[in-house]
């Protein structure tokens, strides 16, 4: 059979836009043995673990379909199968379920925005390993591109992978020395090493009830605010978002909140009634719209449009990292405003005010109920000031992406704020039962923002939020 035209079959990897211009090789396929890919250094085609995370370690293999041959013998056919991968292997944007015969320029991609190779196949003359086809097997006329081929009779059994010793080698006895430098990414070691420090100035201010309470609020507000800067998955300076939760702080016990008191409750309709006011739901609903819904929500969005004027005299990639360029921008500057309006408004009035309340029944009952209103407070600015906030940082930031319709935008993003904000105060003199459904909502609209901002994200290859697949 020597010079007889054969098939040869490529693997040709594409450049990630995310990723520096490299000139990527062609892996050749074999026609006797199956080709894995994956982080594992054991495949035969690896990639960078540190760069490819949503690359499982064995992903996806490419074999040859050794049963089938065409009547000269020459024709080989490849097909590729998912290997159980987390993120699923995707063929020309189709979710692969199972294996797929491939057809030359066919698109192999590990993961959604993951690497990406293609399928190509060249004829040659030289003389090539034969493989013998099965008896009688032969592939006429079968559409390749979107079936599954079944041979006739089943292909040789594989040598199974192994991947066990009765041997232990020394990282496996002290992993610490192997994985060490992907703790911080991938172990959440960060959060760990905040938690342990918490934990530990804790014990050392028991005793110490302001400072207690103070240590407490700012972790369960830090834990809080992670969670959606996790969502979010964008990267942001941290001082940055810490400058925007000390922007809002002082605000509060600057001579602004003055200013914003007078023009949202004495100019506007906005004064709020006492504790022992009886007002109707409707006047309820209009004095909270202007005395805490509009006014909260403009107050808690000076910081996003402090970065959004910052940012526009600075150059790129400045620009972009310290400024407000997207949705997202907005949501992690508006979250961590709403951290310190959380802090300050829980710590400076709401925890003196029970614990003057209570007093009377006793210092220890009195630092029960300040414990009891806090923890709940701080918690539930998930769904409370931190979803509004975030909510309308979404509409700073998409205004900033459709400058054309951008008062538009702000107008319904600022109104949608202060009704939550309000629904959420008016509700919580109602019914317990409709305040929880006023947090869900608050929480799913700001859900509802993230995943949008996410989608509309320039950057969004670069996103490493946690991805969800049917």
């Amino acid at each position: 059979m020597t010079g007889q035209a054969r098939t040869i079959a490529f693997l040709r990897q594409l450049a990630q836009p995310n990723l520096p211009e490299q000139t990527y090789p062609r892996y050749p396929l074999s026609v006797t043995e199956s080709v894995s890919l994956g982080r594992d250094p054991r495949c035969q085609i690896v990639l960078d673990p540190l760069i490819y995370r949503s690359v499982s370690r064995r992903h996806a293999e490419v074999s040859p379909i050794l049963s089938f041959s065409n009547a000269a013998g020459g024709d080989r056919f490849w097909q590729v199968c998912d290997l159980g991968s987390a993120n699923g292997t995707y063929v020309n944007g189709q979710r692969l379920k199972g294996c797929q015969v491939l057809q030359p320029g066919d698109c192999i991609m590990l993961g959604q925005d993951g690497p990406r190779f293609v399928f190509e196949c060249e004829t040659s003359m030289e003389p090539l390993p034969e493989v013998p086809p099965v008896k009688g097997a032969r592939l006429p006329n079968l559409p390749l591109h979107r079936s599954s081929l079944r041979p006739t009779q089943p292909p040789p059994a594989r040598t199974p992978y192994h991947h066990e010793s009765d041997q232990v080698s020394w990282t496996q006895l002290f992993p610490i020395f192997s994985t060490g430098r992907h703790l911080r990414a991938k172990a959440y070691l960060v959060p760990g090493i905040a938690t342990v420090t918490f934990v530990v100035s804790l014990f050392l201010s028991v005793g110490d009830p302001g400072l207690f309470n103070m240590l407490l609020a700012a972790y369960l507000a830090g834990a809080a605010y992670y969670f959606i800067y996790q969502l979010c998955g964008k990267n942001k300076p941290w001082w940055l978002l810490l400058a925007s939760a000390a922007t809002t702080a002082l605000l509060l016990v600057s001579p602004v909140l003055d200013l914003f008191i007078y023009v949202f409750r004495t100019v506007l309709p906005g004064s709020l009634p006492g504790h022992d006011a009886s007002v109707s739901i409707p006047v309820l609903l209009i004095k909270m719209f202007f005395g805490a819904g509009l006014m909260e929500e403009l107050l808690k969005a000076i910081p996003i449009l402090i970065a959004c004027v910052l940012g526009m005299g600075l150059r790129s990639p400045l620009r972009e990292r310290l400024g407000v360029r997207e949705p997202l921008d907005g949501i992690l500057l508006g979250s961590a405003s709403a951290v310190g309006f959380t802090l300050v408004e829980t710590l400076g009035q709401y925890v003196p005010e029970i614990y003057k309340a209570t007093l009377t029944a006793g210092e220890g009952a009195a630092q029960l109920a300040s414990l009891q209103l806090l923890i709940p407070r701080v918690m539930g600015s998930v769904a409370g000031h931190m979803a509004y906030s975030g909510y309308l940082g979404y509409f700073i930031g998409l205004s900033v992406l459709r400058p054309r319709r951008r008062w538009r935008i702000l107008l319904v993003g600022y109104l949608t704020a202060a009704i939550l904000h309000t629904l959420w105060n008016v509700t919580g003199t109602i019914s317990p039962v409709l305040l929880a459904v006023v947090g869900v909502m608050s929480y799913a609209f700001l859900g509802a923002a993230i995943l949008k901002a996410r989608e509309l994200s320039p950057t969004r290859s670069q996103n490493f939020a946690t991805r969800f697949y049917q």
